[in-house]
């Protein structure tokens, strides 16, 4: 199976029309960190809920996926709706430094390429723009219970999920430090304190940054 297939089958299981978790928190975040009128990239955009969202609220969106099929249910619900393809893997068909923000809304922890996904992101935005994210939380009380239940341990980690990634707050932050990205906020969902279920992060796009071993640019 191709990494295209992979992606479209994905979709052909999720029910079209399916809201995103937490869209509202979530959206209230990304507008926070995205001023009137700047352009926005919606990497993973899916069906366009977000996209939609941050046009409406005037901003300048562009929606990208590598699956073919969410972006046919966004052009089907909204025919002006700015979204396009992306190949599954190489670099992205987009100019460098030609968005104020990039917005991942659980995007990556799916990405197998997380070096070269980065570096993307890092290169498409202008200096000192914005990545916003939202990724699956894993708190201290989240940690301990996979730790003491094999049951949630095997279900949480399935070898046939979709999610391939799995970060604590520091570890994500370390990660998009490494590539020049310095996170300015930090904010939680859902759950109880400890077992929090989203985790937020908005990380500013430094001027100048020092290759690490990791990280594919020193742009």
């Amino acid at each position: 199976m191709s990494c295209g297939d992979y992606h479209e089958a994905i979709w052909e299981a999720i029910p079209e029309g399916l809201q995103p978790p937490y869209q509202a928190a979530r959206l209230a975040f990304l507008l926070e960190h995205a001023a009137a009128g700047s352009r926005v990239l919606d990497v993973g955009c899916g069906e366009g809920f977000f996209t939609s969202a941050l046009a409406l609220a005037g901003r300048e969106a562009l929606g990208v996926d590598v699956a073919a099929e969410p972006l046919r249910r966004a052009r089907a619900r909204d025919a002006a709706l700015d979204v396009r393809l992306l190949p599954p893997v190489g670099p992205w068909p987009l100019a460098d430094a030609s968005f104020d923000v990039v917005w991942a809304g659980e995007v990556i922890e799916h990405v197998l390429d997380t070096a070269g996904w980065l570096s993307e992101v890092r290169r498409v935005l202008r200096s000192e723009g914005t990545l916003v994210l939202s990724t699956p939380a894993h708190d201290v009380l989240g940690r301990l219970r996979l730790g003491l239940s094999a049951r949630a341990f095997e279900a949480h980690f399935d070898p046939r999920g979709d999610h391939l990634r799995f970060y604590t707050r520091r570890a994500l932050l370390t990660l998009l430090a490494d590539f020049g990205l310095q996170a300015t906020q930090t904010r939680a969902l859902g759950g109880p304190p400890g077992a929090r279920r989203v985790l937020l992060v908005a990380a500013r796009r430094l001027r100048w940054h020092a290759a690490t071993a990791g990280s594919r640019s020193a742009a």
